[in-house]
């Protein structure tokens, strides 16, 4: 049994690019074979049991020659798998994507191609230069700056010269000197507009804006290098005035979030709307408890008293992990519910996780912490009233402690526990980003995600990461590294996202 190859274009680096059934494919696949351009942001996307193969190939250093690449390909689908053939840009632009399906041809493999967002139009377009314009020109072309190993280069420069329209050199910047002296030569003007756009769409893109006589001299002073493109044509005049990724708070931000898989996304949401580039890598999961007769005690109790008593909950995935329990009970909420029963929570995320089940909390502080929540009890609740703490398993002593010092009735009961868990195939990947500067922040939101994140990464300087933390407790965590940390000013996502936005200011 043969099984299948889908040639999906991944677009030119911001993961945002691929397109939906590229995205869909992705999750469908059993194996992807993918190259050195395709960004951390979207292969961490890549189901955890989903085979990967890299093939990396960029100028001057290629981990396997075409003739290899095709054979991974057709060897993977010839064990029956779903096989996602992964490629930067478009798999037809200059992607060898015909050649990659030649062998598959002959050896009767069926195969379907998914288009991807070309660089030559998309980079521009995050640069603010577009590829055509009424006043400036009605036509783009592409051209390769670069050619098989052994081939002679075969532009047509007098021709190019005399088009006036946009010339997009895709893997141009090893040939830059040669391609603009050699318009200059056939005849289009020195001073025309000329741009090189490095990294484009991704955290890191830059450009320059020239002409053809200083583009080289400019890119050298800034040491330029690849991924690269080489655009010439009036339109570049239009990149600094029609610039928009710079005006992003975060737009040359890259930013790695490191909570629960399924509680990731709204963080993650929220960057993306500043604009950030974001890598999502749980370093945490929820685990159920395995005995569950605590809970079960518990309830029992909250229900056979008549008089006032407090649930206390002091995060979303307590909320959660709650009410599941008591689904998993068979515990009506028409039963369970009394005028007599309160709930209190420790902030305003754990209050509109506890809304979506149609109450709302009587007890909330201003500001959280253990001790916050403590007071807040302390002013207004009488000491006959009994409270019930439901949450994790590892949550600190602070509240109990100070409720049973002031004389309450406080009872602990574990729901969950959190356990370290990160996808480590990405590991080393994560770690040269940070190295390099291209990793800007680590978001975390407990301690438990900075345990999660440590014991991931191994032994290490972690004195060069900057940690973004959502509470005191959270960074008192991070310091014990020895991290860089950044407090948000309350212990929401949005107030993370402007602690980075803050710093990012500072830094510009």
């Amino acid at each position: 049994m043969c099984g299948k190859v889908w040639l999906v274009g991944a677009g030119p680096g911001d993961a945002g690019l691929i397109t939906v059934k590229g995205k869909a494919l992705l999750e469908l696949a059993d194996v992807v074979i993918y190259d050195a351009l395709i960004q951390l942001e979207l292969l961490v996307q890549i189901p955890e049991k989903t085979k990967k193969i890299h093939v990396g190939k960029r100028a001057g250093n290629h981990s396997a020659t075409q003739e290899e690449i095709n054979q991974i390909i057709l060897e993977e689908a010839l064990k029956g798998k779903k096989v996602v053939r992964l490629k930067g840009g478009d798999p037809f632009v200059f992607g060898r994507g015909g050649e990659e399906l030649e062998l598959l041809l002959e050896h009767n493999i069926p195969f379907e191609i998914v288009p991807g967002i070309t660089s030559a139009v998309s980079v521009l377009a995050y640069a603010g230069i577009p590829v055509t314009h009424r006043e400036f020109t009605s036509s783009f072309h592409v051209i390769t700056g670069h050619t098989s190993k052994g081939t002679k280069k075969n532009v047509d420069y007098p021709s190019l010269a005399k088009l006036g329209g946009t010339l997009i050199f895709l893997m141009g910047i090893s040939s830059m000197e040669e391609i603009c002296n050699r318009l200059i030569q056939e005849g289009m003007p020195s001073d025309t507009p000329a741009a090189m756009l490095e990294q484009g769409t991704t955290a890191k893109q830059r450009k320059v804006i020239s002409t053809l006589k200083n583009l080289k001299r400019d890119c050298d002073q800034i040491g330029a290098k690849t991924p690269a493109i080489i655009v010439v044509g009036q339109v570049c005049k239009l990149a600094n005035q029609l610039e928009w990724v710079e005006k992003l708070p975060l737009g040359d931000v890259q930013v790695i979030v490191t909570r629960e898989k399924t509680k990731a996304s709204k963080l993650s949401k929220k960057l993306l709307e500043q604009g950030a580039h974001v890598i999502e890598l749980p370093a945490i999961e929820t685990a159920s408890m395995e005995d569950d007769s605590n809970f079960q005690d518990a309830i029992k109790e909250i229900m056979e008293q008549k008089t006032v008593r407090w649930i206390v909950l002091t995060s979303p995935t307590g909320v959660e992990m709650f009410f599941s329990l008591l689904k998993k009970e068979k515990i009506d909420l028409r039963r369970f519910l009394s005028d007599t029963l309160r709930f209190a929570v420790s902030g305003t995320a754990t209050a509109a996780a506890l809304e979506r089940y149609g109450i709302y909390a009587d007890l909330m502080p201003k500001k959280f912490s253990g001790k916050e929540l403590g007071r807040a009890f302390e002013m207004s609740v009488d000491r006959n009233e009994k409270l019930y703490l439901f949450r994790s398993e590892l949550a600190d002593e602070e509240l109990p402690n100070y409720l049973m010092d002031r004389g309450f009735f406080c009872k602990e009961v574990p729901i969950y526990r959190t356990v370290s868990r990160m996808n480590l195939e990405w590991v080393e990947s994560v770690w040269d980003g940070i190295e390099k500067q291209e990793i800007d922040y680590v978001a975390f939101t407990s301690a438990s995600t900075v345990r999660g994140f440590v014991q991931a990464m191994g032994e290490r300087d972690f004195s060069i990461v900057s940690a973004v933390c959502i509470g005191e407790k959270t960074a008192a965590c991070a310091r014990e590294y020895g991290m860089n940390v950044w407090i948000s000013e309350e212990a929401t996502m949005d107030s993370m996202v402007e602690m980075m936005i803050k710093m990012k200011q500072r830094l510009d």
